[in-house]
């Protein structure tokens, strides 16, 4: 499939060589035929050395000012997060639009299984005081109205997670500080455990009692929170362990007809002193009890590929971070600051397994990006989804929603 591939891109350079020349030379003399024709208009296709990449899916979706989230829900619908207009935009696969709905200080979105969205916000009040205050908040939005009528058009807010009031009743100044990231469904056979989530937060400070604010969180699926995570290591368990917690993801997502019951996850860190800024937890049930831990991946094996998840300071700001839900399994990392979409497998390896055609075992790199406004450039990335062998990226600085897809997945 390569080498016919490589035989049709050399075909095409050499048939759109052709024409071009025979363009030039056709209007090349002003004075035999008159004025030159303008070639601008001309839009030449971008062509890449590597086999193997990702390419870009045309058009791009640039209706935004700011897309700072997109999820794929499992309602096989889009749903992308615009925090300058603080609204959820839903889509169909075509980009066309579905409806929008307002939610205050919106910056993230998920789609649990039951087709609520999850988002996260801010809600502004007034403290005991009565001054004005903005808390963290999540909003369950239930998209099957009182009449049966399904979407985004007929979107309702059913409940809200304000903090800190799901764990205390007052508020304090670090409280001010807290904002929720992202959050990552739970699946499960058992109803009382399905649809459970996990949710990253950040903030200055914490108590005594429920750790840090710098934390991932989990809740029930009735949104009653049940506890923050804690890690064990080889040197103790850490209740401090996730610091600047921003992107999550658990292997429960579309497209599944039972999506995967692991419990385990990825998560981003976007402190700067955290040389591995995303990791996998690992989730463990033994005699003694159950317990989260981190999971070491291989680092240096050049035989095998290039690059690694977990080289130090492999990334920047790594702001979001998605899984392919499919057989592939892969992990695609958004860096707001290298502004790049990075690729990996699950067990930590950068790259694309050739086809067994190419006799090539070693992963090939197919990770790209820099600073712009190409079709393969980013600037300041902060979404990343992947549905049906396509990777979405919310671009938020450029305004738009780029699409790609891997040059293999090509029929």
């Amino acid at each position: 499939m390569l080498i016919m591939a490589t035989k049709l891109n050399k075909k095409l350079l050499k048939t759109l060589s052709a024409v071009l020349f025979s363009a030039v030379v056709f209007v090349g003399c002003n004075d035999f035929f008159g004025d030159k024709t303008d070639l601008s208009f001309i839009d030449l296709p971008e062509f890449t050395n590597r086999d193997i990449a990702y390419v870009p899916i045309q058009p791009a979706w640039d209706q935004f000012v700011y897309p700072t989230d997109i999820c794929i829900g499992f309602d096989e619908l889009l749903y992308v997060v615009d925090e300058a207009t603080q609204q959820i935009i839903g889509l169909d696969e075509s980009g066309r639009e579905q409806g929008r709905f307002s939610v205050p200080g919106v910056t993230s979105v998920t789609q649990d299984r039951r087709f609520d969205l999850l988002a996260c916000g801010t809600l502004d009040t007034v403290s005991a005081s009565g001054d004005p205050i903005t808390l963290a908040c999540i909003y369950r939005i239930r998209l099957l109205n009182q009449n049966g009528q399904y979407g985004i058009r007929y979107a309702r807010i059913v409940n809200k997670i304000i903090h800190p009031f799901y764990s205390r009743s007052n508020v304090n100044a670090q409280d001010l500080t807290v904002r929720f990231g992202k959050v990552a469904i739970m699946a499960s056979d058992i109803p009382s455990q399905n649809n459970r989530y996990y949710v990253t937060r950040q903030g200055q400070g914490g108590s005594s009692i429920l750790g840090p604010n710098d934390a991932v969180l989990i809740f029930s699926n009735t949104d009653q929170f049940e506890t923050p995570i804690s890690v064990s290591t080889s040197s103790g368990i850490f209740n401090n362990f996730f610091q600047k917690p921003s992107g999550i993801a658990t292997y429960a997502v579309p497209p599944q007809i039972q999506a995967s019951q692991e419990r385990h996850f990825f998560y981003s860190s976007v402190d700067p002193a955290n040389e591995l800024k995303v990791q996998f937890i690992e989730y463990i049930e033994t005699d003694f009890g159950a317990e989260f831990r981190p999971v070491i991946f291989p680092v240096g094996d050049t035989s095998r590929a290039d690059g690694f998840l977990f080289e130090p300071n492999k990334f920047s700001k790594p702001s979001a971070i998605a899984v392919a839900g499919d057989n592939t399994r892969f992990l695609f990392v958004v860096d707001e600051e290298k502004d790049s979409l990075f690729q990996f497998t699950r067990d930590g390896f950068e790259g694309v397994l050739p086809p067994p055609a190419t006799g090539r075992t070693k992963l090939e790199k197919a990770s790209f990006g820099g600073t712009g406004n190409g079709l393969t450039q980013f600037n300041r990335p902060s979404g990343v989804g992947y549905y049906r062998r396509i990777v979405y990226v919310a671009d938020s600085g450029n305004g738009r929603i780029l699409r790609f897809r891997l040059t293999l997945d090509f029929n």
